[in-house]
């Protein structure tokens, strides 16, 4: 018998784009036989900021169904891939706002020896996606955790070029998430639950 995973795929997304790709890996988790908990980041513009958007908004009522995450779901993961668009090179300040609240959990030891992805998106092609991923990584090595991502360990990685994690070009959200930002969603979450599997496996065996 495989050895149980619970993965949490947490997100922030504006206008929909990331919330699309965190709903496939979610899937995609499921299917590759971990528990899954898709979780979002609150949001914290202002309503007149997001009206100003339409869709924005259509995706804030879109995701409304969505839970928000809390560190209740860190701490039951045994891996969280987590999502942002870039924002100036970075994460987005609704994901940096919850990975804040979490010096509790870190003091006590309770984010280590998880393991940990990424992926994002941005507006233009080389607009900040491999930096984004990169500054999301500095918080993984302060927590302790185990980074695994894509690389080039498959062959469909030659054609996204990404990798650090998946990532997406969607102009000014009129470039839908399509086949090939989907396989590499895939790739990169079945390689996550299968090496959260094994480390899970193996630890439980030293106890």
């Amino acid at each position: 018998m495989s050895t149980p995973v619970n993965v949490a795929v947490v997100y922030y997304s504006s206008t929909g784009t990331i919330a699309a790709i965190a709903r496939a890996m979610a899937e995609d988790a499921e299917r590759a036989g971990a528990r899954v908990r898709l979780r979002r980041a609150a949001e914290l513009a202002p309503r007149s900021a997001i009206d100003s958007n339409p869709a924005w908004a259509e995706n804030l009522a879109a995701t409304a169904d969505v839970p928000e995450v809390s560190p209740d779901d860190m701490v039951w993961a045994d891996a969280v891939i987590f999502g942002s668009p870039t924002r100036y090179g970075n994460i987005a300040a609704q994901l940096k706002q919850f990975i804040d609240t979490l010096g509790g959990l870190w003091q006590a030891g309770q984010l280590s020896d998880k393991v940990y992805s990424g992926f994002t998106s941005s507006s233009t092609t080389h607009g900040g996606q491999e930096t984004t991923l990169l500054a999301l990584y500095n918080t993984i090595h302060h927590f302790g955790g185990i980074l695994v991502t894509p690389g080039y360990t498959d062959a469909t990685k030659f054609v996204d070029g990404n990798p650090y994690g998946t990532s997406h070009v969607a102009g000014q959200g009129d470039i839908p998430v399509g086949e090939q930002t989907l396989t590499a969603a895939r790739v990169q979450t079945e390689r996550v639950v299968k090496f959260t599997r094994a480390i899970k496996a193996g630890l439980a065996a030293e106890a």
